[in-house]
Formats: structure tokens, C-alpha cells, sequence
């Protein structure tokens, strides 16, 4: 079981506010999708979901505790740039996930640690699509292979929360219908708690069982940084994709 809370939390940077007052509770395996208008906030929420940004004022909670002051493996992170080692192979790229995971000292495993890890990194690869390209490098990859390759490397350390940063935005309209396939193929798989930030209204009704939408409900033309964002809108969407 994993559950967001957020109560009156607030994020500034010197007198700049962005975020503001952000109330959420949010239960386990569900789907959250999150618009807002560009500088309202919303990668700043997934950066303090993540670790590597603290709020300034109030709680933010995973299971009933305060979220760790650094980034951990119960949280992973796919952005709209694809986070690959240009000169690891697609097989490497997943098998160092699980290296980093199981041996964070040296960053290898052997033996019949490392047989297990190969088996679970090619049953991946083969649930993405990838299997075939095992042995290729991200260079020769097309775009859409690359991220099915990001979202792998972080859902093969079993993350209990995923984190994506307008994933689809720089794919084509057939392979994003092709990713919103798998992404909700390995949400139901690995039963995640997942926050996706949008700019596409309709990808978020489609996907999410929960959307949210930030934005500013305080404005003083005088002193444009004054206020900050917050959650305008929290709609359920049970009935677009169950959650079960």
C-alpha cells in the first residue's frame, strides 16, 4: 500500500511563491494526472514527490511519514528527454538498474545474482517490445523505443511510486496511443501509484483516475510572484479507467 498526503504545504524560493496552501490525499495504485499552465508549479510538486526539493512550509506524507529528504527506490522518475548511457546496450541499460539496486557499493552483480537479474531485465524487455533489440545501443533506437526503454529502467527496481514529466510530449500522436498501452499495461502489472504531468487534457482524462489542475487563484499585477499556485480542481475518474 502506498498513500500520498500533502496538508498546507507551500514552496517558495525568497519572496517567489510557487506553490501555495496545496492540500491532496491521494491512495494506493491509483493514477494521477496532473495540468496546469507552464510555471504553475507542477514539475516543482514531482521534484518534491521525488526528494530533491523540500517544501518550505507544511507536510508532505508517503504512508503517514514525512517524505525522506533524498531521492530513494520506492520513487522513480521518467522525464520528457530520455535518461539513457548512450554507450550501455539496451539489455545493460535495464541490468544496471538492478546492479545499483541490489549491490549500491560496487554496482555489480555476480553469479546467480546476476543470472536472476538478467532473467527479470529480458522478461522486461519483452514486455515492452524491446527483446529484439536487446543487444542494440540508444543511438539506434527510434524515439518511442527509447522512452519505452526509460520507463523499463525505472519500473525494474519496482518503484512504489512513478513519476512522469510530459513523457509523450516529444513522440509522434501513433506511438504516444502505443505508450499510453504500455504505461497502463505496467501501472496495473507492478500495481504503482503514479503522477503524470500533462500538457494534453485529453491524455489526462484517458489515462489518469485522478485529475488535478494547478493554478493560481490569487493575482496581484503589482507583484507577480506573490501568490502561488494550488490545486483548483482534484476530479475522480473511477469511471474512465478502473483501478482495480
Amino acid at each position: 500500500m502506498t498513500q500520498v498526503t500533502v496538508k498546507h504545504m507551500w514552496k517558495e524560493y525568497g519572496g517567489h511563491v510557487v506553490l501555495e496552501n496545496v492540500n491532496l490525499h491521494v491512495g494506493d495504485h491509483e493514477f494521477v494526472t496532473i495540468v496546469g499552465a507552464s510555471g504553475c508549479g507542477k514539475t516543482t510538486f514531482l521534484r518534491m514527490l521525488l526528494g530533491i526539493e523540500a517544501p518550505s512550509r507544511g507536510e508532505f506524507l508517503i504512508d503517514g511519514r514525512p517524505l525522506p529528504g533524498e531521492p530513494g527506490p520506492d520513487r522513480g522518475i521518467v522525464f520528457q528527454r530520455y535518461s539513457l548511457f548512450p554507450h550501455l546496450t539496451v539489455l545493460q541499460n535495464l541490468l544496471l538498474g538492478l546492479e545499483l539496486k541490489d549491490a549500491p557499493l560496487t554496482g555489480r552483480l555476480f553469479g546467480a545474482a546476476r543470472r536472476r537479474a538478467l532473467d527479470k531485465a529480458r522478461t522486461l524487455l519483452a514486455a515492452i517490445g524491446l527483446e529484439a533489440a536487446a543487444n542494440k545501443h540508444p543511438a539506434q533506437l527510434s524515439g518511442g523505443m527509447q522512452q519505452r526503454l526509460s520507463i523499463a529502467q525505472s519500473v525494474i527496481r519496482e518503484p512504489k511510486i512513478l513519476l512522469l514529466d510530459e513523457p509523450f510530449g516529444a513522440l509522434d500522436p501513433g506511438i504516444t496511443a502505443d505508450m499510453h498501452e504500455l504505461i497502463i499495461k505496467l501501472w496495473n502489472a507492478h500495481k504503482m501509484t503514479i503522477f503524470m504531468v500533462t500538457h494534453d487534457l485529453k491524455e489526462s482524462f484517458a489515462l489518469g483516475t485522478r485529475l488535478l489542475v494547478f493554478d493560481k487563484v490569487r493575482i496581484d499585477p503589482q507583484a507577480p510572484e506573490a501568490f502561488g499556485a494550488t490545486i483548483t480542481y482534484n476530479i475522480p475518474l473511477k469511471g474512465q479507467r478502473s483501478a482495480s
